[in-house]
């Protein structure tokens, strides 16, 4: 398939550059995939559609629902050419136990070994002084002077908001761009269909009987690299961790076993369950995966998917028309349009089944 296959139209007004007002308020289109049948309700009724005869498994037994609770680092650094005094910026992926550093730099080319960099609080004071040390591929290895923890990023760092987003972060940001069961730190984006959920509606859910599960993947290039090559088998895909605790994994094991229907929330949870599942059953423990889910793959565990709007031509996008039909995603995303949906990130949800 080509990737041209799964472009579509989009007005620049409906990428939401801000997240709603509050959490739980973002509409909701649900897509029935047999029958293509669509509604439009909003992300705060979750509790009550999942209850409905669509969501039932075998003798009626309510479905499962699978978090990804990975919590964002503010990974995000912005500093300056100690040469040039040109602003850079880094985007931190991942750290390696010597403490340096894999990123994507803005203009790569540019950034080669022995380039030298320095870091800025907001009063102007230096924090930080780092050097490129190796290039490969389209990352940089970055060595700090100083060791680079979660903590310092977390008061030195910026929210690492999609280059869609217009804008710098703001204060709110780093409050909503992360999810409320966020808990594993390490990832360089957030798991976007999480950031509907508020702790009223987390209760409701479990009030209505609905049990949830959480596992971890961290979210990496693997899930939001673009699509570059014209044959969409021809795009690699890069490796992100994941984790599943014996718990979660028995818990989703015996939902399997009893006929219960598995909701996975986000793309995320799709990718690690469908990574972990091994002769019959998901397999718990820390792995790492660089599958690529697109039309033709079969889907093993996920039975109905709860995620946000996805870019043209990305692996998101051919992820959910693998689920449920790229044509019928294709038309399900020309009437969001057609309905004003926000889209992206900070956008309007589906629930697809």
């Amino acid at each position: 398939m080509k990737t041209s296959d799964f472009s579509f139209e989009l007005p620049e007004n409906l990428i939401a550059q801000f997240p709603p007002e509050s959490r739980g308020q973002s509409r909701l289109m649900t897509l029935d995939r047999v029958t293509g049948k669509r509604t439009h309700r909003m992300t705060e009724e979750l509790p009550e559609i999942l209850r409905a005869g669509e969501f039932l498994g075998k003798d009626g037994r309510l479905p499962l629902l699978v978090f990804n609770n990975t919590k964002v680092r503010k990974a995000r650094l912005i500093g300056e050419g100690e040469e040039t005094g040109a602003k850079v910026e880094f985007l931190l992926l991942e750290r390696f136990k010597d403490g340096t550093w894999k990123t994507l730099v803005h203009r790569a080319k540019r950034r080669r070994p022995g380039s030298r960099y320095v870091f800025f609080d907001n009063s102007g004071a230096q924090i930080a002084r780092a050097k490129i040390i190796l290039a490969i591929n389209e990352f940089r290895i970055l060595e700090f002077e100083n060791p680079i923890t979660d903590e310092w990023l977390e008061k030195y760092g910026h929210v690492p908001l999609p280059p869609y987003i217009k804008r710098e972060d703001a204060p709110q940001d780093a409050n909503r761009y992360q999810t409320i069961y966020a808990k594993e730190t390490g990832s360089s984006a957030a798991p976007t269909a999480g950031l509907h959920f508020t702790q009223e509606i987390l209760e409701r859910l479990a009030s209505n009987g609905i049990e949830s599960v959480f596992i971890t993947l961290h979210v990496g290039l693997g899930t939001f690299l673009p699509v570059r090559s014209e044959n969409i088998e021809d795009h690699p895909m890069h490796s992100e961790s994941f984790n599943i605790d014996e718990n979660t994994a028995r818990k989703i094991n015996e939902a399997k076993e009893a006929g219960r229907k598995i909701v996975a929330v986000g793309t995320t949870s799709v990718r690690t369950l469908e990574s972990a599942w091994s002769d019959g059953k998901i397999i718990p423990g820390e792995g790492s995966t660089a599958i690529f889910i697109y039309p033709g793959c079969k889907f093993k565990v996920v039975d109905a998917l709860f995620t946000n709007f996805h870019t043209p031509e990305s692996t998101l996008l051919m992820l959910v028309s693998a689920f449920a039909g790229r044509e019928l995603i294709l038309e399900s995303y020309a009437e969001a349009v057609r309905e004003g949906y926000r889209f992206f990130s900070y956008g309007d949800a589906m629930l697809i089944y």
